[in-house]
């Protein structure tokens, strides 16, 4: 019964919760959540200090946040290979019916579709992955973090850059959805 239970979606009222006590134990600890800190931490680990001084800090006060990645990975591991059913992710009719109108879906298997990461090759596709990932890596460091730091810890902070961020996000999911898109996949 237990395993059944764990192996479906979690209500709002349970996983909302859940993530506001682990908020509270780390804001308690003096501490900020956020998975992009980790990049400058491994990359500290690893020696990046050397040519830079953007990663000379004490990375091992950061050590605890490197267990979040280590969890992270492990726990997508166990979902994926032991509390799955194999059966595609049920996505709303609407949406997919809109990403083919769009043709950017061939079929989904899990919450993303394969035509649009599996790389086919085409610079155009290059081109896309390359800017797309450069425009994140620089926002993410523009903005001081990554969607689920200001959304989760700097909101629980009731930090006003964290709000702009989070508004920020929001507009340009809609801008790149209901504008950008249908231009890059027309």
């Amino acid at each position: 019964m237990l395993l059944e239970y764990i192996k479906q979606p979690w209500p709002w009222y349970i996983s909302g919760p859940l993530i506001a006590l682990v908020m509270y134990l780390l804001l308690k600890q003096g501490k900020d959540f956020g998975m992009s800190n980790n990049l400058r931490t491994m990359c500290t680990v690893l020696g990046a200090g050397k040519t830079s001084s953007f990663f000379r800090f004490d990375w091992k006060s950061q050590a605890w946040n490197l267990l979040v990645v280590l969890g992270t990975v492990i726990g997508g591991f166990i979902a994926h290979y032991f509390l799955s059913d194999g059966m595609p992710t049920k996505i709303n009719e609407k949406s997919i019916t809109d990403l083919k109108e769009l043709g950017i879906i061939d079929h989904i298997q899990g919450y993303l579709p394969e035509s649009i990461f599996t790389f086919n090759g085409s610079l155009f596709q290059f081109l896309i992955l390359s800017i797309g990932g450069i425009l994140i890596g620089f926002g993410t460091r523009y903005a001081g973090g990554c969607s689920s730091g200001h959304a989760i810890s700097g909101l629980s902070n009731f930090q006003l850059p964290s709000l702009i961020a989070v508004i920020g996000f929001f507009v340009g999911g809609i801008i790149m959805v209901h504008f950008l898109f249908p231009l890059i996949f027309a």
